[in-house]
């Protein structure tokens, strides 16, 4: 009976030993998209670019909530439900599969335009909206887990409270 409470122990003691700034592997998060550290709430993978936590019970972190929101709020229009494409704009859980961060960031910023015999595909530049903006990591995470099959269709189960620091950079990004 001991020694299995200890062998319980260990692998506990050893997960509260872990420092703050580092975060523990997301189990669901394939190797690339890894959450491997933490700010205050913001996770990043091994190449730096901004990622998702999801935690038990398929909560998530406040920046995916956040992207979620923003995303329905500002992009479903073209790309149709969580980003699972429409008529109008591409499916967007296939296009992250292979589009990188700094991509995903210039497409949205200074839009896109693709033209050949069979159509013609316009994404508009977002550069100036704020609502897109200034959430453009968030909306980049949020569909990311979208893409790797972490987050489901739908609302989050949960979310992490909003940290003071994304408060503190929506006030300031969105200014008065």
């Amino acid at each position: 009976m001991i020694t299995t409470r200890l062998i319980f122990l260990i692998p506990v003691a050893v997960l509260l030993s872990v420092p703050a700034a580092y975060a523990e592997p997301d189990q669901s998060a394939p190797a690339s998209s890894a959450a491997v550290k933490e700010e205050d709430g913001k996770y990043f993978d091994a190449d730096g670019n901004p990622t998702y936590k999801i935690g038990p019970k398929d909560s998530v972190d406040w920046y995916t909530f956040s992207g979620y929101r923003r995303f329905n709020g500002a992009c479903e229009v073209c790309h149709g439900f969580d980003g699972s494409g429409s008529s109008f704009a591409p499916d967007l859980t296939q296009s992250l599969k292979s589009l990188t961060y700094d991509q995903f960031q210039k497409i949205v910023v200074g839009g896109k335009k693709d033209v050949n015999t069979a159509q013609t595909l316009v994404m508009p530049a977002f550069g100036d909206n704020k609502n897109v903006i200034c959430y453009l990591d968030d909306i980049y995470v949020y569909l990311r887990a979208r893409a790797d099959g972490a987050q489901g269709p739908g609302r989050p189960a949960s979310n992490a409270p909003k940290p003071k620091t994304a408060a503190d950079y929506e006030n300031e990004c969105m200014g008065p």
